[in-house]
């Protein structure tokens, strides 16, 4: 069983990621907690696929199409799609009609489906359209920037724009980051204390919650396929 990732970050402020992954002789994965939205394009046996792929409040099971490759762009927190707001994506996610090998269909217009050079390029022309928006106000608050405003407008403009509280997203950021850098074979006493988790095992709950795994099997690769890279930390 194996799900081979790449990842790479983006310099674009509206993608946090953007992804490619193959499926060999797996049915099923491990998918892990994000604050993240996104758009997935895959083929399996001659036929393309296009989705929309909400955030996730907690690990869980979910099904693998079998020898496929995929390209993923995964969607700053803070930005939302014009015709589907993030909230609404929560645990959830949808798919994309009319889609071919070339292009999908989304907002109305037909798009050329990106591979994972030109994720940008596609994602300034959605922006440009419309058609990706964003609440400028979280994406001030991302940067670390205090608007002038009260914390409640703060942390009200925030959960509608990303469905999630900010202390929410603080902690799916962090155990994602823990993940990794336990895999990479970080001591767990470091982890803590880098992360600033409490102790031990108040690091172990959050790894059950949001990432489906124990330490052990995060160094140890075990427990099936898992939609998260994990042979390197992340970086910000």
């Amino acid at each position: 069983m194996n799900l081979r990732f790449e990842t790479r970050a983006s310099d674009s402020p509206w993608v946090d990621s953007v992804w490619t992954c193959t499926s060999e002789s797996v049915t099923e994965m491990t998918s892990v907690a994000t604050a993240c939205w996104g758009l997935v394009f895959y083929e399996r046996e001659g036929t393309a696929y296009a989705s929309v792929t909400g955030p996730e409040t907690a690990t869980g099971t979910a099904p693998v199409p079998e020898g496929a490759a995929f390209v993923g762009i995964e969607f700053a927190v803070g930005t939302s799609l014009r015709v589907v707001p993030t909230p609404e994506l929560v645990d959830g996610g949808l798919e994309l009609a009319d889609t071919t090998h070339r292009t999908f269909r989304l907002d109305g217009l037909r798009w050329e489906t990106p591979g994972p050079d030109d994720a940008e390029a596609l994602v300034e022309r959605l922006v440009r359209a419309g058609a990706v928006v964003r609440d400028p106000l979280v994406a001030e608050v991302r940067r670390g920037a205090l608007p002038d405003v009260s914390g409640r407008t703060v942390e009200r403009r925030f959960r509608a724009a990303t469905g999630f509280t900010q202390g929410a997203v603080r902690q799916i950021e962090r155990v994602r980051t823990a993940s990794m850098l336990l895999a990479a074979g970080t001591p767990v006493a470091d982890v803590v204390g880098k992360l600033d988790y409490f102790d031990e095992p108040h690091l172990a709950r959050a790894l059950r919650r949001y990432v489906g795994r124990t330490v052990r099997q995060l160094r140890e690769g075990e427990g099936g396929a898992i939609a998260l890279r994990l042979d390197q930390p992340t970086t910000s």
